[in-house]
């Protein structure tokens, strides 16, 4: 990265590991495809580039139900509409041996049969990539602010941790972005984290299990009441609306 893109995702960030989160990721990842949505959902289906770009792509069947909620039919039949046509034209040429037409969008023909072709759209979801080339740039930055910023390490060392998927995520990648003394240092960090607050949630589950118990219902809450859906976060990486 350079300087101005560090700059530009050093807030998002920052911000996100200074909030009363289990998982920094998540909410940086929820917030994305939150805005990613309405994004999709909102004037951009009329333009162009974004049509020509979900028409070829389409959407995974989780933020299809999503687009499916915000309840612009209009927009969501629009969008079906030109995607259904590149697909049945696509897969009319390629179920007889054809070749598909796929413009200078492609480097290199991403599919040359039915199968790669399915798979391709299996892969591919505007959401999740729109959603993508932002969320690598939050994990560059982190890595970033963590060698380079001492208010960021103690920011960091002072979170909630992080839900499985991403602290996975960040100690495979961390071997990529530092070196030496301070990799030890953020590997320690990392497991320290993951391990101490996991065990703080589980905890809370165990209580909030104890409290249906008889003997308990007197008892305080403690920090309970919500440990199911902060255990869903951390095993799961989902984040529910507890509204």
């Amino acid at each position: 990265m350079n300087d101005l893109k560090e700059k530009l995702y050093t807030i998002p960030v920052t911000d996100a590991f200074q909030a009363d989160c289990e998982c920094p990721l998540c909410s940086m990842y929820h917030e994305l495809e939150t805005q990613s949505i309405e994004y999709t959902m909102g004037p951009s289906y009329m333009e162009d580039d974004t049509r020509a770009e979900t028409d070829k792509v389409g959407f995974c069947s989780h933020h299809i139900k999503q687009m499916y909620a915000s309840q612009n039919r209009l927009g969501i039949t629009l969008i079906l509409d030109t995607h259904m046509n590149e697909v049945i034209k696509n897969l009319e040429r390629l179920s007889k041996n054809g070749k598909p037409a796929t413009g200078s969008f492609f480097k290199k023909p991403a599919y040359t049969d039915v199968k790669s072709y399915v798979d391709y759209l299996e892969a591919n979801c505007f959401v999740c990539n729109r959603i993508r080339n932002t969320f690598d740039r939050y994990i560059a930055t982190i890595f970033y602010l963590y060698k380079t910023e001492g208010t960021f390490r103690d920011t960091f060392r002072n979170s909630k941790g992080f839900c499985t998927k991403h602290y996975g995520m960040l100690y495979q990648m961390a071997g990529s972005n530092l070196s030496g003394n301070l990799l030890n240092e953020f590997i320690n960090d990392l497991n320290r984290l993951y391990l101490e607050n996991m065990k703080r949630v589980k905890e809370d589950l165990e209580w909030f299990r104890d409290k249906f118990d008889y003997r308990n219902q007197d008892a305080p809450w403690k920090n309970s009441r919500d440990a199911v859906p902060r255990s869903i976060l951390k095993i799961n990486s989902v984040m529910l609306d507890e509204s």
